[in-house]
């Protein structure tokens, strides 16, 4: 297979290897291709009671073996009819950034960082009132996974550790706090874009009270985000 298209299979395997809901997730990823149930399984060359097993979690975890092929399936055969679905994701992760870095020209603290954004502190609220913030980076979370080596993590922190974190393209917000869970260096607070309280993964909680990091999540749009944050 194509480099380009390893590299979005990569990512749509790793949205459903840690998303909260893999059956969802697997569903998701099939009708967004246009393929049915019936199609992938013939080209799967298995009965189409077990994709709908996947998707309903009927059947437990699919582990990588499972999940590779799946993915490497709904890309296989889109190509095979001219690869319009493959190329429009292709494009989009080539000239997507993974992190974007910005310093403010003065410290502001939780509190008032997370009124700016409209957040909801989920985690160590208690804290939020001492945490310092000179700046935010904003990470694509699954490019993050993907992407970044462990030595390139430093390079997120800019001018300053004393920042947020703000993850976008969040789907349960797991794999953003395994990332700053498995690095040294750690942010003053995680924003999770995108998602709300409800949607959360109780790992991803668990986590950032372990790390000791307020956790904040928001939905207010981040073009608005940026515009108000990039005047600090």
């Amino acid at each position: 297979m194509d480099k380009r298209y390893e590299k979005l299979a990569h990512s749509i395997a790793s949205e459903i290897v840690f998303s909260n809901s893999y059956g969802k997730t697997m569903k998701k990823w099939r009708e967004l291709f246009g393929i049915s149930q019936t199609g992938l399984s013939e080209y799967l060359g298995i009965n189409p009671s077990t994709i709908s097993d996947y998707e309903s979690e009927r059947r437990k975890n699919p582990g990588i073996n499972v999940v590779k092929r799946f993915v490497t399936s709904l890309i296989e055969i889109d190509l095979a009819t001219g690869g319009k679905i493959v190329n429009k994701y292709v494009n989009d992760l080539s000239t997507e950034q993974i992190y974007y870095v910005h310093e403010f020209a003065s410290v502001i603290n939780g509190i008032d960082f997370v009124k700016l954004i409209e957040g909801k502190v989920i985690t160590n609220q208690d804290i939020l009132e001492r945490v310092r913030i000179y700046g935010f980076t904003l990470v694509n979370s699954l490019q993050a996974i993907m992407e970044i080596q462990s030595g390139d993590f430093p390079k997120l922190f800019g001018n300053a550790q004393e920042r947020a974190f703000i993850f976008t393209d969040v789907s349960t917000g797991r794999s953003p706090l395994v990332v700053v869970r498995v690095n040294t260096t750690k942010p003053s607070i995680v924003v999770l874009h995108g998602i709300d309280e409800a949607n959360l993964d109780k790992l991803a909680i668990a986590l950032a009270k372990r790390e000791r990091i307020p956790l904040v999540v928001t939905t207010k749009k981040l073009d608005e985000i940026e515009s108000i944050l990039k005047k600090l």
